[in-house]
Protein backbone atom coordinates (compact mmCIF):
# COMPACT_ATOMS: atom_id res chain seq x y z
CA UNK A 1 0.00 0.00 0.00
CA UNK A 2 1.90 2.81 -0.96
CA UNK A 3 0.75 6.32 -1.25
CA UNK A 4 1.86 9.41 -2.92
CA UNK A 5 3.27 11.65 -0.50
CA UNK A 6 3.36 15.58 -1.53
CA UNK A 7 5.12 18.22 0.36
CA UNK A 8 4.70 21.84 0.34
CA UNK A 9 7.73 23.65 1.31
CA UNK A 10 9.64 26.93 1.62
CA UNK A 11 13.08 28.08 2.81
CA UNK A 12 11.44 30.65 5.29
CA UNK A 13 8.28 30.18 7.34
CA UNK A 14 4.73 29.95 5.75
CA UNK A 15 1.45 31.62 6.42
CA UNK A 16 -1.64 30.97 5.50
CA UNK A 17 -5.56 31.00 5.75
CA UNK A 18 -5.70 26.96 5.46
CA UNK A 19 -2.04 26.25 7.21
CA UNK A 20 -2.30 24.16 9.88
CA UNK A 21 0.87 25.36 11.66
CA UNK A 22 1.43 29.10 11.03
CA UNK A 23 5.32 29.39 10.58
CA UNK A 24 6.16 25.81 9.23
CA UNK A 25 8.47 25.52 6.58
CA UNK A 26 6.80 21.97 5.09
CA UNK A 27 3.61 19.91 5.85
CA UNK A 28 3.10 16.81 4.01
CA UNK A 29 0.13 15.73 2.22
CA UNK A 30 -1.53 12.65 0.35
CA UNK A 31 -3.69 15.01 -1.62
CA UNK A 32 -2.21 16.36 -4.69
CA UNK A 33 -4.71 19.24 -5.22
CA UNK A 34 -5.28 20.29 -1.54
CA UNK A 35 -1.10 20.60 -1.40
CA UNK A 36 -1.54 23.04 -4.67
CA UNK A 37 -4.47 24.66 -3.12
CA UNK A 38 -2.49 25.33 0.34
CA UNK A 39 0.36 26.65 -1.19
CA UNK A 40 -1.44 28.76 -3.94
CA UNK A 41 -3.02 30.51 -0.73
CA UNK A 42 0.08 30.92 1.71
CA UNK A 43 2.82 33.65 2.16
CA UNK A 44 5.87 33.96 3.33
CA UNK A 45 7.69 35.67 5.93
CA UNK A 46 9.23 37.93 5.13
CA UNK A 47 7.46 38.15 1.96
CA UNK A 48 8.64 37.11 -1.43
CA UNK A 49 10.10 33.70 -1.16
CA UNK A 50 9.44 30.75 -3.29
CA UNK A 51 6.78 28.07 -1.64
CA UNK A 52 6.97 24.39 -3.57
CA UNK A 53 4.42 21.39 -4.14
CA UNK A 54 7.03 18.55 -4.03
CA UNK A 55 5.84 15.15 -5.31
CA UNK A 56 7.72 13.10 -2.51
CA UNK A 57 8.18 9.74 -4.16
CA UNK A 58 9.73 11.22 -7.14
CA UNK A 59 11.23 14.42 -6.38
CA UNK A 60 9.59 16.35 -8.78
CA UNK A 61 8.40 19.63 -8.44
CA UNK A 62 4.63 20.03 -9.38
CA UNK A 63 3.71 23.74 -8.25
CA UNK A 64 6.00 26.71 -7.14
CA UNK A 65 4.43 30.58 -6.73
CA UNK A 66 6.71 33.41 -5.65
CA UNK A 67 5.02 35.23 -2.61
CA UNK A 68 4.78 38.72 -3.67
CA UNK A 69 4.13 41.62 -1.15
CA UNK A 70 0.70 43.62 -1.44
CA UNK A 71 1.35 46.22 0.14
CA UNK A 72 2.21 49.01 -2.64
CA UNK A 73 -1.43 48.55 -3.81
CA UNK A 74 -3.25 51.17 -3.63
CA UNK A 75 -1.00 53.70 -2.63
CA UNK A 76 -1.60 56.70 -4.98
Amino acid sequence: MSADIFRVESSYPMFGPLMPRAGSRFLELVDRTMATVLAAKSRTRPSGHEIRVVHVPSGEVIFRKTDNCLSDLGDD
